[in-house]
């Protein structure tokens, strides 16, 4: 059965404990949308996340207060339509088929910020975001500055754009340190985005299998 995710039904949407690492796709969730753009749409069925984007972006998260300390994820991805590969360091033109946030803070941060929104977790000063990526014009396995994030996030390329299907396990701890010299000791929270808008295209997408390590 599929359900269209709204803010409004999902107002309170953290407080549930995640089943082992595995991370549901569940009412858990919710919607961060952008202002004067269109939101994709979202289908939460357990084990698997539906994503249709038609010159739309958006993102969906939850908090993960139960599992702070994962050292990976592992996931698997499938587009059956998509967009073109596009310039991810350019704001304003980097569509993506998909991405998967991963937000870090250190201990002190991660209390100051509970129960606060995707916005807060993004924009803390002392956040650490890894996000990877299907998606973009450079090779697999690329690090790139986010042009959104600015210090505070990096972008990993794992997979071109195009169709198909993947699976996908990452390296908190390795990332980490690449990226940004430490590992901070919190996870926080992840989100999933589309981003269609910019080269006003389709994307036809499902996540599943989601669970931390």
């Amino acid at each position: 059965m599929r359900h269209t995710l709204t803010l409004a039904t999902l107002g309170a949407a953290f407080a549930l404990p995640l089943a082992a690492a595995e991370i549901p796709f569940d009412d858990q969730w919710r919607e961060q949308t952008f202002p004067f753009q269109p939101a994709n749409e979202y289908a939460l069925n357990g084990d698997t996340l539906g994503v249709s984007s038609e010159g739309t972006v958006s993102l969906v998260y939850r908090r993960t207060p139960e599992v702070p300390d994962a050292t990976g994820a592992s996931w698997s991805w499938t587009v059956t339509e998509g967009v073109p590969a596009t310039d991810l360091a350019q704001k304003g033109g980097d569509d993506r088929n998909l991405a998967l946030y991963f937000v870090f803070a250190d201990d002190a941060t991660a209390e100051a910020l509970q129960g606060a929104s995707l916005r807060r977790l993004l924009g803390a000063e002392a956040a650490r975001i890894l996000v990877y990526v299907r998606g973009g014009d450079v090779a697999p396995g690329t690090m790139q500055d986010s042009p959104y994030l600015g210090e505070r996030g990096k972008t990993i390329v794992l997979a071109e754009t195009g169709t198909g299907s993947q699976s996908e396990r990452v390296d908190f701890d390795a990332d980490l340190q690449k990226a940004f010299g430490t590992r901070p000791p919190r996870l926080l929270g992840v989100a999933v985005s589309a981003d269609s808008d910019d080269t006003d295209s389709v994307i036809d997408a499902t996540i599943s299998g989601l669970s931390l390590e």
